[in-house]
């Protein structure tokens, strides 16, 4: 499969693609699993805490896509902002992120 098959795969189970951009991986993040976890598995180190989206540890730059928000931390002008998220709860509304990790 090339790259555009495996993504339109992943698009249409409901997994995310994921850039990290500092570590130059991209990872697939299946439904039912978060962000955070996904990322840990690449073997790339992500703060944490409650892993609730409720201290917002995990709080993540966001170079491209669009987040879908699922924390108590950010404001909804922050969140309409679209330019971080919480990476142990949040997923995407868009078929990519790209992640300053």
């Amino acid at each position: 499969m090339s790259t555009g098959e495996n993504i339109r795969a992943v698009e249409d189970d409901g997994s995310i693609v994921v850039e990290l951009a500092r570590s130059g991986k991209t990872i697939i993040v299946p439904p039912g699993v978060s962000i955070l976890e996904s990322v840990r598995e690449a073997g790339v180190e992500a703060p944490s805490s409650c892993e609730m989206g409720t201290c917002g540890a995990c709080e993540t730059r966001v170079l491209e896509g669009e987040p879908d928000h699922f924390d108590a931390v950010l404001s909804p002008t922050e969140r309409k902002a679209g330019d971080r998220m919480m990476i142990c709860c949040s997923g995407a509304l868009s078929k990519k992120l790209v992640l300053d990790l």
